[in-house]
């Protein structure tokens, strides 16, 4: 059986961008983070035996507050570090999408998406 914990949707106000303007002024994120569980037992209902959604939120927060340049950068440090302090994962995949990013036209979002 196939357990995968999520968190969807999940919105920043963060200052990551290329240029220089981006990282002072800052936009809106958004963060799709899932993981895939290599086991689960139901038997005792302890969140012991899965993942407990507010680590993801906690580690997304934490990097989202880092600005950075490249949203790349940015969803390599969250599944890097999903890979690191979260057990019994065997996979994960990490969605962000910045809203109306400023390409001198009209886009609704630009998107970056790992997975492992």
């Amino acid at each position: 059986m196939k357990t995968t914990v999520a968190i969807k949707g999940a919105e920043f106000y963060a200052y990551h961008g290329f240029y220089e303007e981006e990282r002072k002024t800052g936009n809106k994120f958004i963060i799709d983070a899932d993981v895939t569980l290599m086991t689960f037992d139901s038997s005792d209902d302890n969140i012991l035996d899965t993942v407990n959604y507010e680590l993801l939120y906690a580690i997304c927060k934490q990097e989202m507050s880092l600005p950075q340049k490249l949203l790349e950068t940015v969803v390599f440090n969250i599944i890097s570090r999903f890979k690191v302090e979260i057990k019994n994962i065997g996979s994960a995949k990490v969605r962000i999408e910045k809203i109306a990013p400023q390409l001198g036209g009209k886009v609704e979002k630009s998107v970056v998406e790992m997975e492992y």
